[in-house]
């Protein structure tokens, strides 16, 4: 038996990166999974990827009817889940005096009001003993040109600390996982060039104390240990940046 077997988790934003680094650390574990993603080609290659013990579901976090259909159906395929993992997230590398509407209501529906509305849609189905994590970023030195994302995130902090207070009541865990600069497809920013990636990849090899990027499964030990390990700990965030937040300023 695997350490997850009998476990009911959902996955947002699980189709690459850090989302899918948690999904398959839970399949290889034993669990049964649903994840969610928007792009239908994503979507796909995970369907291939991850055979029948995990359930693949096109849902758009920015919409409220897709919210909807997403809990109905993880009540339907689940019934109850132990683990909730909020990881579906964008981010626009701009200036803030080029940021326009249209990009800060992207950023905000997806990463705070969605996040926000799954929650409330999922926890009545998340049984006692149960977990939620947050995927937010590092709370270390700021990052210029990423202004809309960091206040995004930074909203999930507020978020799981009063939800850890609203559901502990129920036995329900709420913590935040908070990446550094970690490799994934996109290095967690939509729309760079490749120059501009390796650029954004330097920079975060130069600012991390230890002089590296993080890896998509560093993240997801994090974010299984906040779900299943730390069972007397909630409302609080798991730094997963290399010290970013920690000693970078003193180095």
């Amino acid at each position: 038996m695997g350490k997850y077997t009998g476990k009911k988790a959902v996955v947002t934003g699980g189709t690459h990166g850090m989302g899918l680094a948690i999904v398959k650390a839970l399949r290889e574990g034993g669990a049964e999974v649903l994840l969610t993603g928007r792009n239908e080609q994503h979507l796909e290659a995970a369907r291939r990827a991850l055979g029948p013990q995990v359930h693949v579901v096109r849902s758009d976090t920015a919409r409220m009817d897709d919210i909807d259909a997403l809990g109905a159906l993880v009540a339907e395929k689940l019934r109850q889940i132990d683990f909730v993992f909020i990881n579906a997230g964008v981010s626009e590398l701009e200036p803030f005096d080029q940021v326009t509407e249209a990009s800060y209501d992207r950023q905000f529906d997806v990463n705070t009001k969605g996040a926000f509305f799954t929650v409330q849609r999922l926890a009545p189905l998340v049984r006692e003993g149960g977990a939620i994590v947050f995927t937010t970023v590092t709370n270390g030195p700021a990052t210029p040109n990423l202004s809309v994302y960091s206040g995004s995130k930074a909203a999930l902090r507020a978020f799981a600390q009063v939800f850890a207070a609203e559901l502990v009541s129920r036995g329900i865990r709420v913590n935040t996982v908070g990446p550094g600069f970690i490799d994934t497809p996109t290095m967690g920013v939509a729309g760079l060039s490749a120059e501009e990636r390796a650029a954004f990849k330097k920079l975060g090899d130069e600012i991390t104390p230890m002089k590296r990027h993080g890896s998509a499964d560093e993240v997801a030990r994090a974010a299984l240990f906040l779900a299943s390990d730390a069972t007397f700990t909630t409302g609080v965030e798991l730094p997963v940046d290399g010290g970013l937040a920690q000693i970078g300023a003193s180095l």
